[in-house]
């Protein structure tokens, strides 16, 4: 692989809860850092809403040496305000492409079919995953047609003022036409439904003669978590306060690191040019500091069970042994990742 990255949310925006709430440029300067030093990358996906702290990430990125993939995300819109969203962040893009020229890429969207309005029945992507008629209209295909209409309009926005190289992070219910984009992506996860067939699921993408990046995969750090790829979410009942595990989880970070470097090995030997780990951090838990404080006394298990990051959060306010600086400590994952980029 020639891209050797890691994911790195700015401030993702679900159902209005900011899952990096604190944004502290001092924290997000060393955690770049630490990223290109320690992790061995040199490359990062910067995701986020807020094209504000997108933009001082990028900075600090490119700076120390990173190549930065700018997936600015607008979830559960209309997609005309998508649009328009995205062609503010093709302007603060391009001015960093006009000073770091082959150092930045530009992704429209992110599994777009899910995290828009208009494609499924729902409000919001946990409505549209659990509608009644999503698997009929997604195994007729009913939204490919909308989707690669609304991609065609974004990559012909974006293109007016990025000059740079512009790819998609689509999922696997979208056949997506590649040919207005420079690089194919996907977030491709691996779960027990796809082990033994996941090489083939990435040749998928190897023939549209263009290079392939894998912009987001991973696993949760509990055991069974390799089972359930991107769901591995779904082992809490999140509607009920607090949320309750649905069954016993036993914390494991060795099943982490142990599936995300089979999941490199794999990307890597199959000629993927580009993967991006999900993720280095997860902060918080979505909330305002008042209602995230209650939240976490009131839970009764470990919320790093279904955390992809690679490193684990002290959401009490401590910080790690190895990086004191820091409130956070690094998982086993995190040596999995840095050995193998180290070495690859």
């Amino acid at each position: 692989m020639n891209r050797k990255g890691v994911c790195y949310d700015v401030g993702r925006v679900m159902m209005g809860r900011n899952w990096r709430p604190n944004f502290d440029p001092k924290i997000v300067r060393r955690e770049l850092e630490i990223i290109k030093n320690d992790l061995h990358c040199n490359a990062v996906r910067l995701q986020g809403l807020d094209l504000g702290r997108l933009e001082i990430a990028t900075a600090d990125a490119l700076e120390g040496g990173l190549e930065v993939w700018f997936s600015p995300e607008m979830w559960d819109q209309e997609p005309g305000e998508t649009l328009r969203y995205l062609k503010d962040g093709a302007l603060v893009a391009e001015q960093f492409r006009q000073r770091w020229p082959r150092r930045i890429v530009f992704s429209v969207g992110s599994e777009v079919t899910l995290f828009t309005q208009g494609f499924f029945e729902g409000r919001n992507v946990l409505e549209r995953l659990n509608h009644p008629t999503f698997w009929e209209t997604a195994k007729a295909g009913k939204q490919n047609a909308p989707l690669n209409e609304f991609l065609r309009q974004a990559v012909s926005s974006v293109r007016k003022i990025f000059q740079g190289p512009i790819t998609y992070a689509s999922v696997g219910l979208e056949s997506v036409d590649w040919a207005p984009f420079d690089i194919v992506g996907v977030d491709l996860y691996r779960d027990k439904r796809t082990r033994e067939l996941y090489p083939n699921l990435i040749k998928r993408y190897l023939g549209f003669d263009k290079p392939l990046a894998n912009m987001e995969f991973g696993c949760c750090t509990f055991r069974g978590a390799e089972d359930l790829g991107g769901r591995g979410w779904d082992i809490v009942d999140w509607s009920t306060t607090p949320p309750q595990l649905k069954a016993n989880y036993v914390y494991d970070q060795s099943v982490q690191a142990g599936e995300v470097a089979e999941l490199l090995r794999i990307n890597d030997e199959a000629g993927v040019d580009a993967t991006f780990v999900f993720t280095f951090v997860e902060p918080g838990a979505g909330l305002e500091d008042d209602m995230e404080q209650q939240l976490l006394k009131a839970i009764n298990f470990d919320l790093d069970l279904v955390r992809y990051s690679l490193v684990k959060s002290f959401l009490d306010g401590g910080h790690g042994s190895r990086y004191p600086d820091m409130p956070w400590e690094p998982k086993e994952s995190f040596r999995a990742v840095a050995d193998y980029y180290a070495s690859h």
